[in-house]
Order: C-alpha cells, then sequence, then structure tokens
C-alpha cells in the first residue's frame, strides 16, 4: 500500500478511535447498580489547603436560644486546620503537625468566651447541586465527652440527612451513631427527630474515637441506607426523604444540652476525616447538558465505573488508599475536580486529559506508519 494512502487509513483510525472512546467512566458511576452522574472526591490525607480542595470553612455564630441550649455556637474557620501526611507517597501515619493525619475538625474545649458561643468548625462543599447519590467520609471521633461529631447532607432544616456521634454516649460497651432524617415532622416537634420515625440509634461493633471508619448513606427518591463500614446500618423511609438538591457538610460542635452534645469539652476535641467522597446526579442545567454530551453510549465497554466498597477499616498504609477515581488516569473527563490534592492525576477546572490522549494515540500511529515505510 502506497504511504500516502496507507497513512491516511491510520490517521483516519486513529481520529475515529479517538473521538468515539474519549474516556473511562465518561457515562458516570455505579453504585449497587445505581448510575450517578457526578463525583466529589476529597483526598484529606494530602491536601494542604481546604479552600483548594472544593470546600467552605464555615463562618457563622448562633446564640444560645437558636442553638437550644445553655451555649451557643460560633463557628469559625480557624476551627478547620489540614493536617496532611509528610509524604504524598504515604497513606499512614502522623500528619505535619503531629497527631492524625486529615482534616481536623475542632471544638474549642474550657469555658466558653463571653457571649457564651463555643467555638465550634464545620466545612460543607462548594458544590450544592446534589441531587441523590452515594456519600461516604473516613472518620475518627474524638473520645473527649461533649461534641456532637456530625457527617451529613443538608438542603434547610426538614430536607436533611445526619449520621451524628455523641462522644458523651461513648464508653466500654456502648458506641452509637444517631441516624437522622430532619423533616416537617421533627421541626413540629421542636427540632425533636427522636420524636419521629426517621430517627434511630445504633451501636456499633467498634468503637469510633479508637480508629477511622467509613460512614456512609445512599440517598435515593424513596429512601435513604445507612452505612459503617460497608455494613448496612438502616433504611428509612416517608415523607422524610428529601427531595431537593443540597451540600455535604462535616462538624463538630457542642452547645452543653446535657440530652445532645453535652460540654462543652474540658480540653480541644478535635474529629479528623482522612476522606470525603460523593457521587451523585446533579440538578444543575449546565451540568446535565455536560453529561448529555460526554455520554455517547451508557452500554459502551468501560463507559460507566463501578464504585468499590471498602473491606476495612481505613486505617494503615493499606487500608487506608481508599480507590479514588481522581487519582487514576482518563476516569474523570468533564468532571468538576479541584487542584488541592497532590495526587490528583487530572486537575483543573475541566478535564482535557481524554482529548490530549486521543491525539497523541493519533500522532503515534502516524509516526509508526511512516517510519515502517521509510525503513522498507
Amino acid at each position: 500500500m502506497p504511504f500516502i494512502t496507507r497513512a491516511a487509513v491510520t490517521l483516519a483510525s486513529a481520529f475515529f478511535f479517538a473521538s468515539t472512546a474519549w474516556a473511562d467512566c465518561e457515562c458516570g458511576y455505579t453504585v449497587n447498580g445505581t448510575l450517578y452522574t457526578d463525583l466529589v472526591e476529597s483526598d484529606f490525607l494530602h491536601i494542604k489547603d481546604i479552600n483548594q480542595a472544593g470546600w467552605m470553612p464555615q463562618k457563622y455564630t448562633v446564640d444560645p436560644d437558636m442553638a437550644r441550649g445553655p451555649f451557643g455556637k460560633d463557628a469559625n474557620p480557624k476551627q478547620i486546620v489540614m493536617n496532611p501526611l509528610k509524604s504524598q507517597y504515604d497513606w499512614a501515619g502522623d500528619g505535619i503537625n503531629g497527631g492524625d493525619a486529615g482534616a481536623q475538625v475542632i471544638v474549642r474545649g474550657g469555658s466558653p468566651a463571653k457571649g457564651g458561643l463555643i467555638p465550634m468548625g464545620e466545612m460543607d462543599t462548594n458544590r450544592t447541586d446534589m441531587l441523590y447519590g452515594s456519600f461516604r467520609a473516613g472518620i475518627k471521633l474524638t473520645g473527649l465527652p461533649g461534641t456532637c461529631g456530625a457527617f451529613f447532607w443538608y438542603r434547610n432544616d426538614s430536607q436533611e440527612i445526619d449520621m451524628e456521634f455523641l462522644s458523651q454516649q461513648f464508653n466500654a460497651s456502648s458506641h452509637p451513631v444517631n441516624l437522622v432524617l430532619q423533616s416537617e415532622a421533627s421541626i413540629a416537634a421542636g427540632f425533636n427527630a427522636d420524636n419521629t420515625d426517621t430517627f434511630q440509634i445504633h451501636q456499633l461493633p467498634f468503637n469510633p474515637s479508637g480508629g477511622f471508619h467509613e460512614y456512609r448513606f445512599d440517598w435515593f427518591p424513596d429512601r435513604v441506607e445507612f452505612y459503617a463500614d460497608g455494613v448496612l446500618l438502616d433504611t428509612m423511609t416517608g415523607d422524610g426523604v428529601p427531595s431537593s438538591p443540597g451540600h455535604m457538610t462535616l462538624s463538630q460542635w457542642s452547645n452543653g444540652d446535657p440530652n445532645w452534645s453535652a460540654g462543652p469539652p474540658t480540653e480541644d476535641a478535635i474529629m479528623t476525616v482522612n476522606y470525603a467522597k460523593g457521587y451523585f446526579n446533579s440538578s444543575d442545567t449546565q451540568r446535565q447538558k455536560d453529561f448529555t454530551k460526554r455520554c455517547k453510549d451508557i452500554n459502551a465497554p468501560k463507559a460507566t465505573c463501578e464504585v468499590p466498597e471498602i473491606t476495612q477499616p481505613p486505617n494503615n498504609n493499606a487500608s487506608a488508599k481508599t480507590f479514588f477515581f481522581t487519582q487514576q488516569p482518563n476516569m474523570t473527563n468533564n468532571q468538576t475536580i479541584p487542584s488541592g490534592n497532590p495526587n490528583t492525576i487530572q486537575s483543573g477546572a475541566w478535564s482535557i486529559q481524554a482529548p490530549i490522549q486521543g491525539l497523541l494515540t493519533t500522532l503515534l500511529l502516524f509516526s509508526l506508519v511512516l517510519f515502517m515505510d521509510l525503513w522498507s
């Protein structure tokens, strides 16, 4: 075959291949067979700046009356402290500031300052368009009595999915997690969800303050499933299931209420998070258009990718290295990926990795044909 003809065929084939198989996972991510179009993944073991990680430390105050306790709340970014590992190649060990590595969410101990507000930490995802999905975080709770540590999804006070840990409840024989759907019913009950059918207490087979464990909830239009270390704890249904978009939140607080958080703690109480991940559908019109544009054939090989489940608590160099799509080549095309993690392969707001790989493939094949023709 003449060189020009052969090269033209190869070039056309390469461009066809590159344009029809841009990337893995281009149609989304599946959890137990349910497809989600978007993701947020945060590897707090290696992130130095929370503001570059897709999260916003919160700043607000709540007076004691509104906080419904003897004390109020003082959320401040100073109570979110990043303590990454010393090396980006490690997955366990002390952070650069000593102690457990990860994002530290802190409640300051001792008597509250004037005004009766207890300093606390809270951080929310920048993405507020999360409409149904699977959300999970690796967390080590404080062992100091007097705080409420929380991993939750939030729209408003009547649409909220909570996994809450009351450190005063931890002892040698009791390790509970409080599972809550805040709803119109809980508001009517005076913001007391334990008087509704969407409040459950589950004893865990481990101490939440003794190490990192994965806490997770999967939110569907008709139910919410709660998990710990991959084991199903409970399923809630009914009118309390949220139906509007919102965001993920990690927080730890205290208001002195003896029936809930108690406290304040006698010294600084630290809740440490080594990762947070969300796989969800977006309510944003542009993101929906982006999905339609990039997902050419949902049945094509590798068009969807299954989210791996953990098989053991994320505590050492083996188990703490959980799977991140954002740390794999060519698995997050057209996703909105913050640049704050040094291990992220795709950085920047939008992926151009797949088109570049397609172009490189084309040039490589073209060069190979040219070399073979000249050699012969």
